[in-house]
C-alpha cells in the first residue's frame, strides 16, 4: 500500500485559521466531501464519535484522527496543515498543526490497519514533518508525503 493509492492531490489543504478540534474537524468534512464525495456532516460525526473514545493526537504535533464510513469502497485520506497549530488533547500535550485523517468502509478490517500503521510509520519521521511544515503549498506537501513513502519502501 502506497500512501498515493490513498490520498488524492485534492484533497490536500493548508487552513490559516481554525481555532478548535471541532472548527478542524468540520474542515476535514468538507474536504472529504469535495475530493471523495463523502457527506461533510456524517464524517464530522464519525470523527468527533472516534475521537470520543481516546484522541488520535500521536505527539511532535501530529493527529491521526480517523473513522469508518458507509458507503466507502476502500480507505481514503485527507491531509490538512495547519498555520497555528490547535490543542488535541494529544499524548505529549503538543499543539497539532498536522492533521492525516483516513477514512475505512464500515466492514474494512486489515486494511485500515495497515493504512494508519502506514500514514504513523511516514509521520514519525521528523526530517519529513520538518519539510512539510517548511512547504505550505498544497501541492508540495502532497509530492512530498507521496514520494517519502516510495523512499522508504
Amino acid at each position: 500500500m502506497a500512501l498515493a493509492s490513498i490520498l488524492k492531490p485534492e484533497a490536500v489543504k493548508v487552513f490559516s485559521a481554525v481555532s478548535s478540534k471541532k472548527r478542524l474537524f468540520q474542515e476535514i468534512g468538507d474536504l472529504a466531501q469535495s475530493a471523495y464525495g463523502l457527506d461533510a456532516q456524517t464524517t464530522v460525526d464519525a470523527l468527533l464519535e472516534r475521537e470520543s473514545l481516546g484522541p488520535t493526537g500521536v505527539g511532535h504535533g501530529v493527529a491521526l484522527p480517523h473513522a469508518r464510513m458507509p458507503g466507502l469502497d476502500g480507505v481514503v485520506g485527507t491531509f490538512v496543515m495547519l498555520e497555528k497549530p490547535i490543542d488535541f488533547g494529544s499524548v505529549d500535550r503538543q499543539p497539532v498543526d498536522i492533521a492525516f485523517s483516513l477514512f475505512a468502509p464500515e466492514e474494512a478490517g486489515v486494511e485500515h490497519l495497515k493504512a494508519l500503521a502506514l500514514v504513523s510509520r511516514t509521520l514519525r519521521n521528523a526530517s519529513l514533518c520538518a519539510k512539510l511544515r517548511a512547504n505550505p503549498d498544497p501541492a508540495t506537501l502532497y509530492t512530498l508525503l507521496t514520494e517519502s513513502h516510495t523512499l522508504a519502501a
